[in-house]
């Protein structure tokens, strides 16, 4: 057994978990009819309501003696203070720095770091107006109508998300973004865009990325090809802090904006790696954004462990996964605009925290992270919510609404409201048998088919849920949800004992896929390529042999 679960405040959990199918959330409810209000906490304009959590008084602080016995304050004022808590990678983890005012003074591992910060800031809202005013101009004297950005991971997740939850249908210039290395995404893009009005966003930190440089060249030949190789300076930029490697590609030096080593990939949408999104709508807003996120910066480094929205949040999801069973985690924004929330977070959450060793490289004895998974309301209800209500697994639900409707049609936000409220509401509740007989029997059903159709709509209810609630979705409470749920993903790092900030098993698929493409290039697989015998054969099927 690990140090953590033969600690007290595991065994005490543990123990709380196991009385805790005595007492059901609509029972508690009864007992407690002012439990809605003092299950609930506030910040940023974020209004958390955790009260369908199957968590009484004593369960809620026996969570919080576990945050105190794992030090989550003294990790907290570590972070501010810039020390090397990327412990594998000997860096310290930096991101509420790029989001911080320019007086914050910060430093990372003993460095002051804001004026590199709001350097690179200032070149990227000066870049930005210039394009955005056709002072910037393509190399045929057109203003710039679109802006690609080529990434992956991290340097795409984020961007991406920002774009779709802020951008408007007449948002010019519009952004596009480019990940996958299969070809269809690039040409798919490209088709709809002219190479004179075009502009490219290279994000690659070492600007060797196998993907993002693959796609990035096959845009370069297609802006090329079009017009001329001396175009490039003025249709590409860089985001990377490799000078001689774009350089080399033709990015001039002005026009390549850096990050830093303490900015970890999935954490860095606060940087210039946001910089298609700079452009696209523009510098205003996103200071807006990052306003958000350092408001929650300023909450979580300040507010009492027991009104800290991203402390209490990753405690709920430490009970629910490791004491209540929970089999994943489930997040439903009810917000069209929110629909690659989920794809940000999956990548935040499970590259953080899907972990199987603990910061001093011990095989763990405990769940981490649970599978992170979920999509936009109401279009999930009518997929995975049937094994939400009625499956026999526990998945508990992340609710994310906000309230006031930012769309051209606000008269259909009250439906979309009504739909979030009462599938948290029915998760809790569900229905029992006797209920279903009553309703079945009102209906005119009788003898052994009323008796067959009960069991089929029964709900056991009982089923855990969080609903948070954001005033509408724009710029600052965006930024404000995105740190609430960074700010988690660390916590329950912390609370597991585990490093959040690195990704080795990410590592060793790019090793292999180089393997791979080694052999592809050979005339035959052969026993000596370092390959297993069925990739090897997968390939020799491949090429047709």
């Amino acid at each position: 057994m690990s140090a953590l679960t033969e600690s007290a405040a595991w065994r005490a959990l543990t123990s709380l978990a196991a009385a805790d199918a005595a007492t059901t959330l609509s029972q508690r409810f009864k007992d407690d009819p002012a439990r809605a209000q003092r299950y609930s906490a506030e910040a940023c304009g974020l209004y958390l309501d955790y009260s369908k959590q199957r968590l009484g008084d004593d369960g809620i602080a026996a969570l919080l003696a576990l945050a105190e016995q794992q030090q989550v304050p003294q990790w907290i004022a570590r972070m501010h203070a810039g020390e090397a808590i990327n412990v594998t990678e000997h860096r310290a983890v930096g991101h509420i720095a790029l989001r911080a005012p320019r007086d914050a003074g910060l430093q990372m591992a003993g460095e002051p770091v804001m004026p590199l910060v709001h350097e690179v800031l200032d070149r990227m809202f000066a870049f930005a107006d210039t394009l955005r005013n056709g002072a910037w101009r393509g190399a045929t004297g057109e203003r710039i109508s679109d802006v690609v950005n080529i990434g992956i991971g991290g340097s795409d997740f984020g961007p991406r998300m920002v774009w779709e939850a802020l951008a408007e249908s007449d948002t010019m210039p519009r952004a596009h973004f480019v990940a996958n290395v299969d070809g269809a995404q690039l040409s798919d893009v490209l088709a709809k865009l002219a190479p004179t009005r075009t502009l490219f966003v290279v994000t690659s930190k070492t600007f060797t990325t196998e993907e993002t440089m693959t796609n990035a060249g096959a845009a370069r030949r297609w802006l090329t090809a079009a017009l001329g190789d001396a175009a490039v300076f003025q249709h590409f930029v860089g985001v990377s802090t490799a000078r001689a490697a774009t350089e080399a590609f033709g990015i001039a030096p002005d026009n390549v904006f850096e990050f830093w080593d303490w900015v970890g990939g999935r954490y860095s949408l606060w940087s210039a790696v946001s910089l298609a999104n700079i452009v696209a709508l523009g510098p205003e807003r996103f200071r807006e954004l990052l306003a958000g996120a350092h408001a929650m910066d300023e909450h979580f480094r300040n507010a009492p462990l027991a009104t800290n929205l991203p402390v209490l949040m990753a405690l709920i999801a430490v009970w629910n996964s490791n004491f209540l069973g929970a089999a994943s985690q489930v997040v439903a924004p009810y917000a069209q605009r929110l629909s690659h929330f989920v794809g940000w977070l999956q990548q935040l959450e499970m590259e953080s925290n899907g972990k199987g060793v603990d910061r001093e490289g011990r095989k763990v004895d405990y769940a981490t992270t649970p599978v992170l998974w979920g999509d936009v309301g109401s279009n999930a209800q009518h997929a995975f919510f049937q094994m939400l209500h009625q499956g026999p697994a526990l998945n508990p639900v992340d609710f994310i609404l906000p309230v006031a409707a930012t769309n051209a049609l606000p008269e259909q936000q009250p439906l979309l409201i009504a739909n979030c409220l009462a599938q948290s509401a029915a998760l809790m509740r569900g229905k029992n048998a006797a209920q279903v007989r009553a309703e079945l029997e009102a209906q005119g059903l009788s003898g052994t088919a009323l008796d067959d159709a009960i069991s089929h709509r029964v709900f056991s209810g009982n089923r855990p849920s969080n609903t948070l609630l954001l005033p509408r979705l724009d710029a600052f409470h965006l930024g404000a949800l995105c740190a609430l749920y960074e700010h988690r993903t660390f916590v329950l790092g912390v609370l597991w004992n585990i490093n959040a900030f690195d990704q080795w098993g990410v590592e060793l698929g790019k090793q292999l896929a180089h393997q791979v493409v080694a052999a592809q290039s050979g005339s035959a697989a052969t026993d000596d390529d370092g390959l297993d015998p069925s990739t090897r054969r997968l390939l020799e099927r491949i090429d047709g042999r």
